[in-house]
Order: C-alpha cells, then sequence, then structure tokens
C-alpha cells in the first residue's frame, strides 16, 4: 500500500500501466496487465492510496536489485487520507 506518486502508460508497452508507489520505506514499481487495468479502471485512474495484490518480480540479470509487484488485485483507500491533499504526476 501507498500514496501514488506516477501513473504512465508508455506507447510502446502495449496496453501495460505502471504505477509508483510510495511509503515511508522507499518506493515501489506497480505493473499493470491490461485485463487487470479494465477489472480496476476507476482505482488505477483516480486512487491517491492504493492497495495492491499481487506478486513480486525480481530481475535476475541485476542480482535481484530491480523488483516490480505485479498486480492482480487493487483497492482504493483514497477515503483514508480525509483531507490530505495528495496528486501524482501523471503521463499518458
Amino acid at each position: 500500500a501507498g500514496l501514488v506518486t506516477h501513473r504512465q502508460r508508455p506507447a510502446t508497452a502495449a496496453g501495460t500501466t505502471v504505477l509508483t508507489l510510495e511509503d515511508e520505506t522507499g518506493t515501489v514499481d506497480v505493473i499493470i496487465w491490461p485485463d487487470v487495468f479494465e477489472r480496476h479502471r476507476q482505482a488505477v485512474l483516480n486512487a491517491g492510496l492504493l492497495v495492491v495484490h499481487g506478486r513480486w518480480q525480481r530481475d535476475t540479470d541485476t542480482g535481484g536489485q530491480v523488483c516490480n509487484l505485479i498486480a492482480r488485485r487493487l483497492e482504493d483507500r483514497t477515503p483514508w487520507l480525509g483531507e490530505l491533499a495528495v496528486k501524482s504526476r501523471d503521463f499518458r
């Protein structure tokens, strides 16, 4: 779970969306395949605080240094933020 800081949907990524979440420990990139995006469209596009259920992916070519979270289910928890204003930088 974390604050959504970036949303990206690169033209070369065949419909894959990448979100960056941040919490007190740092940031993580969340990979959202097109079918998951369609099931959770509103959360992906509008959430300020997001809970992501999925699986970790580690790039063995980098010795496991690069990790991503592959999303399976997303939950918008923005109401938990109360009046705290958060804004992501979205590149579409």
